[in-house]
């Protein structure tokens, strides 16, 4: 396109007008449609896979390494003052800190549970103490029936995937991503999982917010920290 001769050059578009419709409203490219529905037929089979690979794997090698687990855990949480840790209810084979959780909250650490509040939107996180009272949230998962909300400075997430960039495979929903970006200050984002659940790369998408931590039980954690 050849533009006017009589203006500065800096009163000149930085591209072509015919190019705005392929970028966001920051100027970066917009992602291309084709490629985030083969990503996203990509990510379905591959999340099908991984949870069924956690699922058949030996109860007592799931307990092992959820014991490493906590043991990473324990060492990270010694690093922060006074840390509100929003943890999750295990589902399909998850690691079970649990009885981790119940150690830690009589030790005066709070705890809460992510709840759904409605389809694309972010969690919100209510209060869990051993022995509290319980209902079932979606897809029927516990949840504290007392809506006493707290604000996590450290979130855990269960891994379905990760990979070495310490980007995360969940179940879809997008939801533990929608919350990170909307936490202000946001919480250090710790993901847990087996080592087996490792991938090259999950094809992050510009929606995709990575973890700070990936914490395995058998392998080295990982960070994509500075000094981590």
């Amino acid at each position: 396109m050849k533009y006017p001769d009589d203006g500065p050059a800096d009163a000149r578009p930085a591209s072509s007008p015919c190019m705005a419709d392929t970028l966001d409203e920051a100027g970066r490219p917009k992602p291309d449609p084709q490629q985030q529905r083969d990503v996203g037929r990509w990510r379905k089979a591959e999340r099908e896979r991984l949870i069924a690979l956690r699922m058949a794997m030996p109860a007592s090698e799931r307990a092992a390494l959820t014991g490493s687990i906590v043991a990473q855990l324990e060492s990270l949480l010694a690093t922060l003052t006074d840390p509100v840790v929003s943890v999750y209810w295990p589902i399909r084979g998850e690691p079970d800190l649990r009885d981790w959780m119940g150690a830690l909250a009589g030790q005066g650490v709070r705890f809460a549970l992510p709840v759904v509040v409605a389809p694309a939107t972010p969690l919100e996180f209510r209060r869990w103490t051993p022995g509290c009272a319980m209902e079932h949230g979606v897809w029927r998962i516990p949840q504290p029936a007392e809506r006493q909300l707290l604000m996590p400075t450290v979130a855990v997430a269960p891994l379905v995937g990760y990979d070495p960039a310490c980007y995360r495979l969940g179940y879809g929903g997008g939801f533990f991503d929608r919350t990170l970006a909307s936490l202000a200050p946001r919480a250090l984002a710790v993901g847990v999982g087996y080592p087996e659940l490792g991938l090259p790369t999950i094809f992050p998408q510009p929606f995709d917010v990575p973890m700070d931590w990936i914490l395995t039980g058998r392998l080295p954690p990982v960070s994509r920290l500075p000094g981590g």
